[in-house]
Order: structure tokens, then C-alpha cells, then sequence
């Protein structure tokens, strides 16, 4: 009888004991923490990209001077050694390659020596600023669509839509 007398106190211990026999790492069920309401004036301003990075007054249109000034920029961002002159290395050293590669695939680097010849207008092998910003003229005027002067993120998304000719019938 002294057994029956120690069962009950054997499976109170036992039952007491349970949570140290659990395994380690035995994950322990948790309440999902509440989530909180997205709070954007806490949250880091983006930069604007696209055209609207060169809409240096904040009004949400990019105006000829903005986008001459922001081009300019970008030419001598990109002029690393500061000659004057991009060559195709230049232009292309910040533009990332496919996948893991450093290196372009064989279309990127087809489309890339593309553009270049398209920026070279005299053939000489290097891009000045006076060839880099007659592009940037014709990008500009094709995007202002309504002539206004003034360019935005959805005029040239309409624009880039279109192929180059199709400028001309649009505004008839």
C-alpha cells in the first residue's frame, strides 16, 4: 500500500518537473506582436527618382532649367576623371550587371554600345558635354508632350510609351 500512497504525489512532481524535461530550443508558443500602424513622418524621406530627381524646387514638374542643371550634374558625376570627355567606360561604371555578374551580359553590353554611339555624335569615341546635352535636349522635348516647358514623372512615362516619330502626329 505504500505505493498507492506515493502515486499521487509521484505524478504531482512529475507534473511539476514537465517544463524541465522539454527539450532546448523547444520553441514556446508566443503571441505574434501587434502590428503597429505605418507612421510615414517617422519614416526616412526617399529621394525622388526618375525626372522628378531633378525637380530641385519641390513644385512636382521638372522646368528646362531644372533638368539643364540636373543634366550638367550628371555629366560630371559621371566624368570620373574630370576631362570633359565620358568615355563608354565612364558612362557605364555604375551600371550594375545581371544577376551576381560585375559585368553586363552580352545584350546589356550590346544596348549599352548603343547608346554610347548614339551620345558620340562626331564619332571620336568620347562624349562631350555639348554632345551629352543635345541628347538631353531631345530627351526633354520629347517628354514635354504639351510644350508647356515643364516635364513630370507621368509625361514622360506617356512619352517613353511612344516611339520618337510618334511626337509629331500626337500634336496635331
Amino acid at each position: 500500500m505504500p505505493v498507492l500512497k506515493l502515486f499521487p504525489l509521484a505524478t504531482a512532481l512529475l507534473f511539476l518537473a514537465a517544463p524541465t524535461f522539454a527539450a532546448p530550443g523547444d520553441p514556446t508558443p508566443a503571441t505574434p506582436p501587434p502590428k503597429r500602424a505605418r507612421d510615414p513622418a517617422r519614416e526616412p524621406a526617399r529621394e525622388p527618382t526618375g525626372v522628378m530627381r531633378y525637380d530641385t524646387n519641390k513644385d512636382g514638374v521638372v522646368d528646362r532649367a531644372e533638368w539643364t542643371a540636373g543634366q550638367e550634374a550628371r555629366f560630371k558625376r559621371l566624368d570620373a576623371n574630370g576631362d570633359g570627355k565620358l568615355t563608354q567606360d565612364e558612362l557605364f561604371a555604375r551600371t550594375p550587371g545581371v544577376g551576381n555578374s560585375v559585368l553586363p551580359s552580352d545584350r546589356q553590353a550590346g544596348r549599352q554600345s548603343a547608346y554610347f554611339q548614339r551620345l558620340d555624335a562626331d564619332k571620336d569615341g568620347v562624349v562631350t558635354l555639348i554632345e551629352f546635352m543635345a541628347v538631353a535636349e531631345r530627351n526633354f522635348v520629347r517628354c514635354d508632350l504639351n510644350k508647356d516647358g515643364r516635364i513630370d514623372t507621368a509625361e514622360c512615362r506617356q512619352a517613353l510609351q511612344r516611339k520618337p516619330g510618334d511626337s509629331a502626329r500626337s500634336t496635331r
